[in-house]
């Protein structure tokens, strides 16, 4: 029963993580619902996240290797060729930036002040965000979007840190408001995404090893990991197609729905 319930949540957070309807969200309202002390084992968190990061890293591992060849081909050469994406780079930098400052400052603060019932109106914002730029087109590639670009996306990015607050919405939102294109908006919010796992990850990788229950939990964990990875791929296709295709709007709906019950029944 162990095994099937932190595969069950690992699935859970493979839907949720790329989708703009917030997985935070979704876990808090899943542990006031359910109030089962698998829901409360913050390690889970670190596993399951660790499984979406590599569906990602997969995902998009072409142009990952592109951006870090051609930064450091840029350093060592100062060729014009490798210099968007030298560029590129120190904009995912920069639009990191402001996450990772609330983060390490203000997430346990936001996290704690927040009841099920408020998660429930940001499920709410979440949808108001994605209703407002389900119709825009921008025009702005990487090659010609600004490092001011990249720093007003990283603050709605940052906002995301509450829960009930989609990361993936809200940088989607941040995109459209300075007009990049929808090729530029998927690129760049999920490039935004991985450093701040990545950070994640290796905040949470002491507190996992000092646990004492790695070994017992050894089997559901990396089973949750690998069910949260592969979820997470085929989630990220999903929303990728209903970005490009203008289908949004289903996303708006479904958060504006759950927020409206959690809200209601909590």
């Amino acid at each position: 029963m162990t095994i099937i319930k932190y595969v069950l949540l690992g699935i859970l957070q493979g839907f949720t993580e790329p989708l703009p309807i917030s997985s935070s969200g979704h876990l808090r309202v899943f542990k006031s619902f359910l109030n089962d002390e698998v829901l409360s084992d913050l390690n889970f968190e670190i596993i399951a996240n660790f499984g979406s990061l590599i569906a990602i890293l997969f995902l998009y591992r072409k142009e990952l290797i592109a951006i870090i060849t051609d930064f450091f081909k840029y350093i060592k050469t100062k060729n014009k060729k490798y210099k968007a994406n030298y560029n590129y780079a120190w904009m995912i930098v920069i639009g990191t930036i402001p996450a990772g400052l609330i983060g390490i400052f203000l997430k346990d603060i936001l996290e704690s002040y927040f009841t099920t019932k408020l998660v429930g109106l940001m499920f709410i914002v979440t949808a108001l965000l994605l209703y407002i730029c389900k119709d825009r087109r921008g025009y702005k590639t990487k090659e010609t979007m600004s490092f001011k670009d990249a720093l007003i996306i990283g603050l709605f990015q940052a906002i995301a840190l509450i829960p009930g607050i989609s990361r993936s919405g809200t940088t989607v939102f941040g995109s459209t408001q300075v007009d990049l294109d929808k090729e530029t908006t998927l690129n760049y919010t999920f490039m935004l995404y991985i450093p701040i796992s990545l950070a994640s990850m290796v905040l949470g990788v002491s507190d996992l090893v000092s646990s004492g229950n790695l070994g017992d939990l050894f089997v559901p964990y990396s089973l949750s990991m690998i069910a949260s990875a592969i979820v997470t791929y085929y989630s990220a296709k999903l929303f990728i197609n209903a970005f490009k295709s203008n289908k949004l709007i289903y996303f708006s709906a479904y958060c504006f729905i759950l927020g409206l019950i959690v809200f209601l029944v909590f």
